[in-house]
């Protein structure tokens, strides 16, 4: 059961990282200075990310008998800045212990 925990954390882990890095570096070089190409490229590495979340939550959900509302509290944090990390801190730390 532990793989599909460190499986999810490792997901969650590039899915926020690759949502930071489109918000706070792509968008700006878009918009502020119109250079495209590295939002098209970590465009489409976040959406594949963000599918690959879900896929491993419900794994994840699944083994470890999480409630529906607190899988939907983690689909919900992949949604903000920063929410994946404070899911891994919050929920996920006190699982490992």
């Amino acid at each position: 059961m532990n793989k599909s925990l460190t499986r999810f954390k490792w997901v969650a882990f590039l899915e926020g990282t690759s949502f930071l890095i489109l918000l706070f570096i792509c968008m700006p070089l878009k918009y502020g200075f119109d250079i495209p190409e590295p939002n098209k490229v970590v465009g489409m590495a976040h959406g594949i990310l963000t599918v690959l979340y879900v896929f491993t939550l419900i794994d994840f959900a699944i083994q470890y008998r999480i409630s529906f509302v607190r899988a939907i509290q983690f689909l919900i944090a992949s949604l903000l800045p920063f929410g994946t990390f404070y899911a891994e801190r919050k929920w996920l730390r006190p699982l490992q212990a």
